[in-house]
């Protein structure tokens, strides 16, 4: 059984992941208790999210939104502090009091805080792979340093380390002696997995953010239609268990019951199933080494009926060969290639670029930024912001291009 009551940070409490994090709280009443919520700028539900769960601080990300967060929670008679700014979120993620970070920023932004509180030795539950993307060496450093625990709870990976021998540590450090060959990361194959690619020009926002098997954030959602996401993914895989990209492959999984794989040696392969919800590797993660309810239904494997592989088409879905080539170019292409698909997916959903630009311009801007190694986190956050402009800037020109097309 769990010992004491948890203390618990969430940044990104409104997002889907924060969203879920809260109803597992729920479901386990005085098991766990809640230092601090984080948002970008939904007021109107971390106020609610504050009420039901009382809170010490909650952050948003400016001023503004704070003083209109803080006004409702007076006049509602609750206590919580509201902070704002970067600061406040780092401040939250690694407060003394705190046991547990859940990490569910999305993107770039989920950086500094995350990094935070695996500098301060927590128990960090790594929803923002982008954590990992942009300065893994840093990251797992900074762990290692301070005694974090880093729990994955992307289910691909929160899969693959339930199936890798820890030796009851929240770390995976590759070693021979292991017997292990390979991971597989499976992949639904998102919403255009059988669509032609011709059609892919005239796919709208609406349409790739249907994902047919996960409820996820529409940044997320366009990442899982482009298999960009599960570029970024192998990418975190590759620094969080220490493995080279080489022994990580990508399968095509329709059904989304089977999350990942690990193969050994000796000719075992270790697999993790389950519904998809992201309810089950939250609860994994909050409770480990322990196992707690989730709330999910159990797996009805003869329901199931049939479960389905097929490889990945990289002709057709460019985005995961692009952040294949950038995990094994490592150095500043990883930065590079998360800050491009940020800022192509935000200009996709702003309905700027088209979908079959978004690779486009990953690859435009990883052909062009030209940067060393990051050493430094200074490093890593250059080169971040160099490529976003760089980004830019071949968007704008693509959106003129696409303009003096037109009749």
């Amino acid at each position: 059984m769990i010992g004491p009551s948890r203390c618990l940070t969430i940044l990104g409490s409104t997002g889907t992941i924060g969203v879920n994090t809260l109803r597992v709280l729920a479901d386990h009443p005085g098991k766990f208790s809640v230092h601090a919520l984080t948002a970008n700028r939904n007021i109107g539900l971390l106020a609610r999210q504050c009420l039901e769960f009382s809170p010490r601080y909650a952050v948003m990300m400016d001023a503004h939104s704070a003083a209109q967060l803080q006004t409702q929670l007076k006049n509602a008679g609750l206590a919580t502090e509201v902070l704002y700014g970067p600061a406040a979120l780092a401040a939250v993620a690694s407060a003394t009091e705190v046991d547990t970070v859940m990490a569910a920023i999305v993107g770039g932004a989920g950086l500094m805080p995350t990094l935070a509180a695996a500098s301060a030795g927590k128990k960090v539950l790594l929803a923002n792979k982008e954590s990992l993307v942009m300065a893994g060496d840093l990251f797992m450093e900074a762990a290692r340093h301070s005694g974090a625990a880093i729990l994955p709870i992307d289910s691909e990976h929160n899969a693959i380390f339930q199936c890798l021998p820890m030796n009851g540590q929240a770390r995976f450090e590759h070693s021979s002696a292991t017997g292990f060959e390979k991971i597989v990361l499976t992949a639904s194959g998102g919403p255009f997995r059988c669509l032609p690619a011709a059609q892919f020009a005239q796919v709208s926002p609406q349409q790739a953010c249907a994902h047919p098997n996960w409820v996820m954030g529409r940044k997320i959602s366009v990442d899982s239609a482009t298999l960009v996401n599960k570029g970024l993914e192998l990418i975190e895989a590759s620094y969080l268990f220490g493995v080279p990209p080489a022994q990580i492959e990508v399968v095509i999984h329709p059904q989304s019951i089977i999350h990942s794989l690990v193969y050994y040696r000796d000719g075992s392969v270790l697999a993790q199933l389950g519904n998809p919800d992201m309810r089950t590797p939250i609860a994994y993660g909050l409770a480990w080494p322990e196992r707690i309810s989730a709330g999910v239904d159990l797996l009805d494997l003869v329901r199931t009926g049939r479960l389905e592989f097929q490889a990945p088409d990289t002709q057709r879905f460019p985005g995961l060969a692009l952040g294949r080539a950038a995990a094994e170019a490592k150095g500043a292409s990883p930065v590079v290639f998360n800050a491009a698909n940020e800022v192509a997916v935000e200009a996709f959903l702003a309905g700027q670029l088209s979908f079959v630009q978004i690779p486009a311009i990953i690859a435009k801007t990883l052909e062009s930024a030209v940067f060393p190694a990051p050493v430094t986190l200074s490093d890593v956050l250059q080169i971040d912001a160099e490529s976003r402009a760089l980004s830019a800037e071949f968007i704008v020109k693509a959106v003129g291009k696409s303009a003096g097309t037109q009749p």
